[in-house]
């Protein structure tokens, strides 16, 4: 049984203390389909966050099963499901694919035991003949029935669902709650479903009627009616109007505990007509809490999930796949004549006075083109690395986090969702960087130290893509995310001191945030030969950091945008 001790819940606007919920207790055995309804910000959505634990009570206490979840342990992420209103599933992943992915994740199945539950649950969710369908091709009811079969996988004992049937057609929406009816006659399963619709309320065992977080009213359908003196279920809504909030939580603690009595009448009778008691079926339901997979397993299920996604969506294929081909034939492009002015500058040398003042002067105008030539090449590695990164990983957290605080919701490990991200983009980053590095390589040869200008190409593109995703995790939207990943870009080349020479005591201050500088300033000062640092140095005014402390600077970077987006991640953005 889960039991609601007079919850309270307030929040902080700045000025007043506003309740979202009012005292509020009430009682749901075994076995019980239940519906919240009310008006629109009446608190149906707010109370189910609370008894999932997302949302924290700021008095009151839930009991279940004689355990008061706020002193003991809370759920355990297999005792109970949650279908939020949005979707959960990747519009790439196929409907099989989408439950598979949800059982590896929650309970750690695998070999011929996945097979059976991913087959067992498409069968009791009626999704067996559209296995194979992509989920941005189903219909809103499929969609529906594809979450509750996500959630299924972890067998729950306490199913919350948040407006599932919102937005569908009459047909659907009685298929969806008939569906819903009978998973919690199974094990004696709670079912709890907050819907706006008043069309099938026949279906629950009980109604729960909230009007502006008060508790006006919960019983059996048939007694709603006569309690709030109207002929139908549609009148209620305008009935609620008629008195205040305070005065409905009132009169239902007066009058509720007759229609609580009736409710339970009825709950026993429905048990003897089916034929058994429920309770055996809760005492020995299966216990998931042990089968929960660990890091690695959690790991490789979403690695393998995420190239998958990349390979089937194939406007961001086709976009990296350009990117990874167009940007080292922009660099190529321009190392001609860099290569060529360093043969002639290798090649200049006169006795006479006359021809080596010539000489001399040919030298200066050639130092300050291979100066230019050099350091604009390696700036433009740099540069377009960066915005290889950021395209990375713009989007790589902030266009998914309403599926991932889901899935944390699930029981997937926060260290686990991390690491898959930062190993695929390391992945990615390599080959990005491996790639220009070999093209550019082949058009114009690095006159100095080539692996150590790989190294920074590398540190330069992981900063970036590490600080992209960092912005990623704290952004409210993927479109935001962008933004923000473009904006630094964008402030890489002015601000590196490339092309910019900015003063000291503002490129002092400037400059440690500057990736771009410290991969340019390392390939330069670290890698290149004597000569043509010389020609570098000759016509840019910007000082230039030893490579050593470009390595720290860079990694650094890498480990600030890594913690950034670990506090991202944690930090909970379920509106």
């Amino acid at each position: 049984m889960l039991e609601a001790r007079n919850i309270t819940l307030e929040v902080d606007d700045g000025e007043d203390c506003i309740a979202l919920l009012s005292d509020v207790s009430f009682c749901v055995p075994k076995g019980h389909f239940m519906a919240i309804v009310g008006p629109s910000g009446c608190g149906k959505t707010t109370l189910l966050k609370t008894i999932a634990g997302i949302a924290d009570a700021t008095d009151g206490c839930f009991v279940w099963e004689g355990r008061n979840l706020m002193e003991d342990d809370d759920f355990e992420p297999s005792e109970i499901g949650y279908v939020p209103q949005f979707s959960i599933a990747h519009d790439e992943l196929c409907v099989d694919e989408c439950v598979e992915n949800a059982a590896r994740l929650r309970v750690g199945a695998s070999g011929q035991q996945l097979e059976e539950l991913v087959e067992r649950v498409l069968q009791e969710t009626g999704l067996s003949e559209i296995a194979e369908r992509r989920v941005k091709l189903l219909s809103g009811g499929q969609k529906r029935r594809l979450a509750l079969a996500m959630e299924l996988v972890s067998d729950p004992r306490i199913l919350l669902c948040d407006e599932v049937t919102s937005g569908l057609d009459p047909r659907s929406e009685k298929e969806i709650v008939e569906l819903l009816r009978k998973l919690s006659l199974k094990d004696g399963r709670i079912v709890i479903s907050v819907t706006h619709s008043l069309s099938q309320l026949e279906a629950y065992d009980s109604i729960m009627v909230l009007v502006r977080g008060h508790l006006a009213y919960h019983g059996i359908p048939q007694t709603m009616e006569h309690y709030f003196g109207v002929k139908q279920a549609e009148e209620v809504y305008p009935r609620l109007s008629l008195r205040e909030p305070e005065e409905w939580a009132q009169s239902w603690s007066k009058h509720g505990e007759a229609y609580y009595h009736r409710m339970e009448m009825e709950q026993k009778i429905r048990v003897l007509r089916n034929g058994e008691d429920m309770a055996p079926a809760m005492e020995t339901h299966e216990d998931n809490t042990e089968n929960q997979p660990g890091f690695f397993s959690q790991l490789i299920t979403l690695l393998q999930r995420r190239f998958t996604l990349l390979l089937r969506d194939r406007s961001q294929l086709i976009l990296q796949v350009a990117m990874i081909v167009i940007f080292p034939i922009l660099v190529a492009l321009f190392s001609s004549k860099g290569q060529e002015q360093l043969l002639i500058l290798a090649d200049t040398q006169s006795n006479d006075i006359a021809m080596e003042i010539q000489a001399q002067q040919a030298q200066a105008e050639v130092r300050a083109q291979v100066g230019s030539a050099v350091s604009g090449i390696i700036m433009f590695e740099v540069i377009l690395l960066g915005l290889m990164g950021a395209n990375n990983a713009a989007r790589e957290i902030a266009g998914e986090r309403l599926i991932m605080e889901k899935e944390r919701f699930a029981g997937m490990g926060e260290g686990a969702y991390l690491a898959s991200k930062a190993l695929y983009l390391f992945l990615l980053l390599l080959v990005q960087s491996l790639w220009m590095f070999a093209f550019v390589q082949f058009f114009w040869p690095f006159r100095g130290d080539a692996t150590n200008h790989l190294i920074f190409l590398i540190l330069a593109n992981a900063a970036m893509t590490s600080m992209c995703l960092g912005i990623s995790a704290n952004s409210r939207t993927a479109d935001q995310a962008s933004l923000l990943s473009i904006y630094l870009v964008g402030f890489q080349l002015p601000l590196s001191g490339a092309v910019l020479a900015l003063p000291d005591a503002i490129g002092v201050c400037v400059r440690p945030f500057i990736s771009a500088y410290w991969a340019w300033s390392g390939s330069i000062e670290g890698g290149l030969l004597p000569d043509v640092i010389k020609a570098v140095k000759s016509i840019v005014q910007t000082s230039f950091s030893a490579a050593q402390v470009c390595h720290v600077v860079l990694a650094l970077h890498v480990l600030a945008g890594l913690v950034l987006t670990y506090v991202g991640v944690r930090r909970s953005r379920w509106d």
